[in-house]
């Protein structure tokens, strides 16, 4: 079978994706109201002009019947004078053509008008015998004429003549055409007319709306994701407007739902990747403890025993206890790798926050005066407890206030603290050269310091940012009022009454560095 045709609704469908509502307007509305108004227009004309021709010849019955009895009145009394009178007082009227006056035997009396007759006796006699009333179209002296017949009586009611007057057709098709060309003109003016207002309705009703809606959607095209329509028209364009700001509503939801999403699978990553990095820092750790340890050991207790002898020079008691100090400096490094990877459970208990603080600050106090650094102190003196491991948040704080006191040196730190409903916080500014931008994103990472070789491990904010992980808190960096960095912790001050504190047995490298340390 060969292809079918498509079917015209196919067709017209296909066709109204392609136009335009006004278009639509003009082919579904206007063109049938135009066809519609034109017929009636016509049949309106039609009937207007067959009583105009009506009104006409109707106006040629009343003159004659006006000058009917004063003809009748002079035809019987043979009185020329008022005859011609009478047949002229018609013409002051300008609408006749001719005016003829028989006698009963059709024979043609007088005359006025611009045409001489040629009368059909046997026409006129039949008339004259019947006495009435006639009127029709006709030939006279070669011209198209509407003549009207009316009987003259005398005062014995016996008819004595017959009175003819004429007016030519052309009158009739002039004033006819005439009157059609006006119609049709109003016609025209009136559809045109309706066009325009059909379509300013349209624009003022619809077309304005639908035009700012495309704007709107355009706008949404071109990035502007913020912008929404404005609920202006009528209320299917509001509805229309407002499912369209509902989808981009859903849509920023889901967009922002998806970067939540990704921010915490980026999250999770990174602490995949930072757990990959404690394992492998804490077999790495616990394989240098072991190693180094012992060696340490010996060296260090071979050089105190050194010491005790009598009769040392100046220079070997100096190079003893410049080897005493390294070994010193290589077992707190070590103690550092063994805290940043232990993954042992925090044992929360009550503590007072100032009482942390204080033997924080009293751990770095040493360092304070060596370097010339001011401590200040700031803080809520009688606040309420907060439900935390104090040997690691005491070792976060230690380690940032280390860090701050290097950096200020010689200068000023200062030690605030504070607590709301939600989050007990701490905070370690100083006057240092603060942290420039490029190494912010990094200041977290192990092993990455700014100092000189030697004077740092670049573990202590790291040490620092997994404790406070692990109590379920957050460190924040920023620029200090005093100039130089500003580091904030916060803890979480609702205490966690399912917590079970869990002890984790040390290993044996873990022991022996424990006993070094101490």
């Amino acid at each position: 079978m060969g292809n079918k045709r498509p079917k015209i609704p196919s067709r017209i469908h296909s066709f109204l994706t392609r136009v335009s509502l006004r278009v639509t307007l003009v082919v579904y509305v206007i063109i049938p109201l135009a066809l519609a108004l034109g017929f009636t227009g016509h049949l309106a004309l039609s009937a207007l002009e067959k009583n105009i021709e009506k009104g006409m010849q109707r106006d040629l019955e009343l003159i004659a019947k006006a000058i009917q009895l004063p003809l009748s009145y002079a035809l019987e009394r043979e009185e020329s004078r008022a005859i011609y009178s009478a047949l002229d007082s018609a013409f002051s009227i300008g609408e006749i053509y001719s005016a003829y006056l028989y006698d009963q035997n059709g024979n043609e009396i007088a005359l006025a008008g611009t045409l001489d007759s040629e009368p059909q006796s046997e026409k006129l006699i039949e008339l004259i015998d019947e006495g009435e009333e006639h009127g029709g179209y006709g030939d006279v002296a070669g011209s198209n004429v509407y003549s009207y017949f009316i009987p003259l009586s005398d005062s014995g009611g016996k008819v004595s003549g017959m009175l003819q007057l004429t007016r030519k057709e052309s009158d009739f098709i002039d004033y006819i055409r005439t009157i059609r060309t006006q119609g049709q003109l109003v016609l025209g003016l009136s559809l045109m007319m309706m066009t325009c207002l059909v379509l300013y309705g349209q624009h003022r009703a619809l077309g304005r709306y639908f035009q700012n809606l495309i704007k709107s959607m355009s706008r949404v095209a071109g990035g502007d994701r913020n912008h929404r329509f404005e609920l202006k028209g009528p209320k299917e364009i509001v509805a229309i407007g407002s499912q369209f700001n509902h989808m981009l509503d859903s849509i920023e939801g889901a967009n922002e739902e998806l970067k939540k999403r990704r921010r915490k699978q980026e999250i999770l990553q990174e602490k995949l990747r930072r757990s990959e990095k404690l394992a492998a820092i804490g077999q790495l750790s616990a394989g240098i403890a072991h190693e180094l340890g012992t060696p340490l050991s010996i060296v260090t207790a071979r050089a105190q025993r050194a010491l005790r002898k009598e009769g040392l020079s100046p220079e070997l008691i100096s190079t003893f206890n410049g080897i005493r100090s390294e070994v010193n400096r290589m077992e707190y490094i070590i103690r550092q790798l063994l805290d940043f990877s232990r993954s042992s459970r925090v044992q929360r208990r009550p503590v007072s926050m100032s009482m942390l603080a204080q033997s924080s600050l009293a751990a770095v106090l040493e360092d304070a005066d060596k370097l010339q650094v001011r401590l200040r102190t700031k803080g809520i003196r009688h606040e309420k407890n907060i439900f935390v491991d104090p040997v690691r948040i005491e070792q976060a704080l230690v380690n940032l206030l280390r860090n701050a006191v290097h950096s200020a040196a010689p200068g000023e730190v200062v030690l605030t603290w504070g607590m709301d409903e939600q989050w007990a916080w701490y905070q370690v500014d100083d006057n240092g050269p603060g942290i420039p931008e490029d190494l912010k994103p990094r200041i977290f990472e192990p092993f990455f310091t700014t100092k000189n070789v030697g004077a740092g491990t670049g573990l202590g904010l790291s040490v620092a940012h997994g404790i406070i992980e692990e109590h379920n808190g957050k460190i924040e960096m920023s620029e200090s009022n005093l100039g130089g960095a500003c580091f904030r912790i916060f803890l979480p001050v609702a205490e966690d009454k399912n917590h079970k504190p869990e002890h984790k047995k040390q290993g044996p490298e873990e022991q022996q560095a424990g006993q070094r340390n101490g």
